[in-house]
This record gives C-alpha cells, sequence and structure tokens, in this order.
C-alpha cells in the first residue's frame, strides 16, 4: 500500500495553506486555491488549517473569529478606528511583535504536523510568527501572501518575510510598494475564486434551465448574511415595484432571514436558498447582484461579469471593495430601498442598454482565473521546498529569542496538542 505522501515511489510535494474563519473570504480563497491545486497538480498533497483554532493560540484570539461579526455591527466606528489607528509602520510592528509572542507555539505546531514544502497565507497575522519561526529553527518554507480585500488593505498584509505577495489589482500593488514591499515580490493576480467560475457556460439561459429559473427573465440575485441587516428591507422596495425580474436569494445560511425570505409574499417570480454550495452556478445564471461589500461576494460577481448594487458597507476593508466597484463603473452603493429602486430602473429602462454597459465594465474587472495562477506559483515554489537560511537573514535571531522568552514562550522543539483540521471537499 502507498503511503499517502508518495504516488508510485516520487515524493509528493506538500503545501500548506493558513486561513482562518473571520469572515467568509479567507477560507473560500483557501479552498479556492486548494481546488485549482487539485485540478492541475494531483499528485500534490493540499492541507487547509486554521492555526487560530489550536489549543495552543490563547483563548482570546481563538474567540476574536466569533466576536468579529459583534464588533463590526454593533461597534462599527470602534472597528473603523482601530483599523485606521493600527495601519500604519509603528503601531503595524508593534502588532507584529505581539502577534509573534501570541501565535509563535501554534505555527510551530503546524509546521512540525504537516512539514510543508510550500506555504500559502489567506490570513495576514501569521506572517510575522511564520518568520520568528524560520528564524528560530534556521529553516525557511517558500510562503506565499494572498490578499483578500481590494482597495482599503491593511498594511499588515505586506510583510517582508513572504516570497511572494498576491494583490488583485494595481492599486492594491501601490499600496505593497508604499509599505516598503518589493516590487519583485507582488503579482497582480486577482483574488482566488471557485474554479467552477471558468467552467461556467456563456449562455445565461442554459444555467437558468438547469436550475428550473425563467430562461428568458432578466435576474438579479440578492445575496445576505447576518453582516447584512437592511437586505430584507431593500427587497421589499423591489418586490413591489412590477420590475419585469426574477429573484433569486441566498440567505448565507442565517436562518433568521432564510424566514423571512419564505414567511415574505412574493409579488416577483422568485427562488429561494438558505446556505448554498453552488454560487457559481446561481451568479452565473444571474444577469446583476445585490448585496454588501464583502470582498468574497465582490470578487466572485466580478468574475462572473455581475453588476452590483450595493447594499451595506462596513467600515474598513469593505470601504476599499465598494470604491473598488464603484470607480470602475460595475456597480452602484444604494443604501436606501429607494435607491435601490432609482439604481434599477435605471439599469432595466431602453432594454437593459445600462446593465448591458455595467456588465461589460464588471467583466474588465473579474479575475475568474486567479486562483490558477497561485496554484502554478505554490507548485513551483514547492519543488524548491524547504532551505537553511543564510547567515545574513539571522540578524536579529538572539533578539527574538530573549523577546520570545521573556514572555515564556519556549522556543525548543517540542510541541504537543495539534488539533484536527477542516477539509474542504475534494481535498486529500
Amino acid at each position: 500500500m502507498m503511503s499517502e505522501n508518495t504516488i508510485s515511489g516520487t515524493q509528493r510535494k506538500k503545501v500548506l495553506i493558513l486561513t482562518a474563519d473571520a469572515g467568509f473570504g479567507h477560507r473560500t480563497a483557501a479552498i479556492a486555491v486548494a481546488d485549482a491545486l487539485g485540478r492541475n497538480y494531483p499528485e500534490c498533497h493540499v492541507v487547509i488549517s486554521n492555526p487560530l483554532e489550536y489549543e495552543q493560540t490563547p483563548a482570546f484570539l481563538r474567540k476574536q473569529q466569533s466576536d468579529y461579526d459583534r464588533i463590526v455591527l454593533g461597534l462599527p466606528d470602534l472597528y473603523k478606528f482601530g483599523y485606521q489607528a493600527s495601519d500604519a509602520s509603528v503601531p503595524a510592528a508593534i502588532m507584529e511583535r505581539a502577534l509573534t509572542i501570541l501565535l509563535y507555539d501554534a505555527i510551530r505546531t503546524a509546521l512540525k504536523r504537516y512539514q510543508p514544502d510550500v506555504i500559502v497565507t489567506t490570513y495576514p497575522l501569521y506572517q510575522a510568527p511564520l518568520s520568528a519561526v524560520f528564524s528560530i529553527q534556521r529553516k525557511s518554507v517558500p510562503l506565499l501572501t494572498v490578499v483578500t480585500d481590494l482597495g482599503t488593505v491593511h498594511r499588515i498584509w505586506f510583510h517582508e518575510g513572504a516570497d511572494i505577495c498576491f494583490v488583485p489589482n494595481q492599486a492594491v500593488k501601490d499600496l505593497a510598494l508604499e509599505a516598503g514591499l518589493q516590487e519583485e515580490k507582488i503579482r497582480i493576480t486577482g483574488i482566488p475564486v471557485n474554479p467552477q467560475f471558468s467552467d461556467l457556460p456563456a449562455d445565461k439561459r442554459e444555467i437558468r434551465r438547469l436550475l428550473g429559473w425563467d430562461e428568458e427573465r432578466i435576474t438579479l440575485l440578492a445575496v445576505g448574511s447576518k453582516r447584512a441587516p437592511n437586505l430584507n428591507q431593500m427587497l421589499n422596495c423591489v418586490n413591489h415595484s412590477r420590475l419585469p425580474l426574477q429573484l433569486a436569494l441566498v440567505a448565507g445560511g442565517y436562518d433568521p432571514l432564510y424566514e423571512e425570505f419564505q414567511n415574505t409574499k412574493w409579488h416577483l417570480p422568485v427562488h429561494l436558498y438558505n446556505f448554498t454550495r453552488e454560487m457559481p452556478l446561481l451568479m452565473g445564471a444571474a444577469d446583476c447582484a445585490l448585496g454588501k461589500a464583502g470582498g468574497l461576494f465582490v470578487t466572485e460577481a466580478m468574475a462572473c461579469g455581475l453588476p452590483l448594487v450595493i447594499v451595506d458597507v462596513l467600515p474598513g476593508q469593505e470601504e476599499g471593495n465598494a470604491s473598488f466597484v464603484i470607480d470602475g463603473e460595475a456597480g452602484e452603493l444604494a443604501d436606501t430601498p429607494e435607491k435601490v429602486l432609482e439604481v434599477l430602473f435605471h439599469w432595466l429602462e431602453d432594454d437593459a442598454a445600462l446593465l448591458e454597459e455595467r456588465k461589460k465594465r464588471a467583466r474588465l474587472l473579474g479575475r475568474p482565473l486567479a486562483a490558477f495562477e497561485i496554484a502554478a506559483a505554490a507548485w513551483q515554489a514547492a519543488q524548491h521546498g524547504p532551505v537553511t537560511m543564510a547567515e545574513s537573514r539571522l540578524l536579529g535571531r538572539a533578539g527574538l529569542v530573549d523577546l520570545l522568552g521573556r514572555y515564556g514562550v519556549k522556543t525548543g522543539e517540542g510541541s504537543s496538542g495539534d488539533t484536527e483540521i477542516s477539509k474542504p471537499r475534494g481535498i486529500r
């Protein structure tokens, strides 16, 4: 019987993808890269892991994932202040030192357990502790960072320890350069989306027929979650508008919103979903989309050439996502029910001439092949694998050992208490 690390006697390359569950976008990007690797490089072994869930991670950091929604919704001004206040060189450096102390044990555990040939991270907080572990152990693993926001990007994403930093567009590349990242380390690819987006039929009617929707009717896809509290209010106006639309409504797995959908008397043709793994199919069947300015929602919509009606923008990174869409003329902000109707009426008049123009702009911004580009770079980096660090790169190592020691962080090789990882479908 072949071991899981060998195929036909050849050593399998191991790809470790680090992510987090503060919002949907980080893990979704990780799954997209893993699926692209599985398609094009089936001989590699891919693992997705979230170090914030390890028992070595302090409880308050583990809890911050579940607190994310409560903070950004309940205390948006405080969240925005904290985001902006830390997005400067000195506060960011202090944050990186703190993260090194807090996450060193968890990151070392991940490296010891999975022994990767390359690391891809879709979450920014791991880069500083990774660099610390590399320095202490005198061995570095190729590190690829995937930025998952489109405009307002915190400088902590741009860490000198990364071998490649994949960014979504020129504006974010400029931010990386301002933060001091070397230009040769930066690649513009877009944010990785599900590889299925590149497989969709060009004819939307074909997809609608498959889904059981009206093949000819213009379709508005609305995507909600517990972070989009105003969605149903916006849809209520659309429902009574007599616009020539059919609606496809996704609650994002948020049961209270799905119950509202079910209890509404719909005057337009409607198709209801709570949680779905078929978002590429739904987006491929739609003509436009309505929702909040999350990086995942915006990126996937652009990959499908779907213009956006943005009804909610959380402070911080979502402001940049909204600007990316609006400045690119691929959508509009509509923060009231009346504004939503105004946008839709304008898009649909004159045989939907403006809607078609918005579609063209969205297609120009979309990058459906980003996951494949990143997967190719990860596979190439894995061929080189871990390397012993040159003495010149170990400057400051003694101070790092002292810093960790002062906070009771052991830098020896022993470590225990790994947690099991969460694996998406199709990943071995």
